[in-house]
């Protein structure tokens, strides 16, 4: 039994892939972080070129 124990301390295998979820779950956080900042200027930028293309297509 205390040999088992010992092997489970020492285990890092599960350790691991708790790191590799913390960090995936970290760049999530940060590219979700970056999109909400961007929203308004995507929003913008998209509104723009609508707004031309339909003016184009109206001039024709």
């Amino acid at each position: 039994m205390k040999t088992q124990l010992q092997q489970f301390w020492k285990d890092e295998d599960g350790a691991t892939a708790i790191e590799y979820g913390l960090i995936a779950g970290l760049i999530a956080v940060a590219i979700i972080g970056v999109l909400s900042t961007l929203s308004g200027d995507l929003k913008g930028l998209f509104t723009r070129i609508s707004t031309e293309l339909t003016s184009a297509a109206e001039a024709e």
